[in-house]
C-alpha cells in the first residue's frame, strides 16, 4: 500500500508542474492546485496512517503512543487546505480580472503565433 500512495502522490505533483508550465491561467492554477493536494497527501502519509486510533488520550488513562494517531499532520492538512482555498479563490479573482482587461486568458498576455 506504500507504493501505490507514494505512485499516487508522485504522479499527482508530476501532473501539477506539467499543468504549472503550460501557458493559460486556467491550467496554471489547476496545476497548482494539484501540487498541494499531493503535497497534503505526503504531510498526512507521515503521521502514520492508522484506523480507529484516537488523536488524544482518553480520559483516566496512562498515553500510550502506539495507541495514538499523530494529531499533528492532521491539523496541518486541515489548516493548509483552508488556505489553499482562500488561496483558489484569490487566484481565481485575479484571472478573471485579468482576462477581463487584457482579453486573453495567457500568462504572458499574448496568444502564441502560429
Amino acid at each position: 500500500m506504500e507504493t501505490v500512495l507514494s505512485l499516487a502522490i508522485g504522479i499527482v505533483f508530476g501532473s501539477g508542474i506539467w499543468l504549472l508550465l503550460r501557458p493559460r491561467s486556467f491550467q496554471v492554477l489547476t496545476g497548482l492546485m494539484l501540487m498541494s493536494y499531493a503535497v497534503n497527501l505526503f504531510i498526512f502519509a507521515m503521521g502514520r496512517l492508522t484506523v480507529d486510533q484516537p488523536p488524544f488520550t482518553p480520559a483516566g488513562s496512562t498515553p500510550d503512543p502506539v495507541l495514538l494517531a499523530d494529531p499533528v499532520p492532521q491539523a496541518l492538512v486541515l489548516t493548509a487546505i483552508v488556505i489553499g482555498f482562500a488561496t483558489t479563490a484569490l487566484y481565481l479573482v485575479v484571472m478573471i480580472g485579468a482576462r477581463g482587461l487584457t482579453g486573453t486568458d495567457h500568462i504572458d498576455g499574448e496568444e502564441p503565433e502560429a
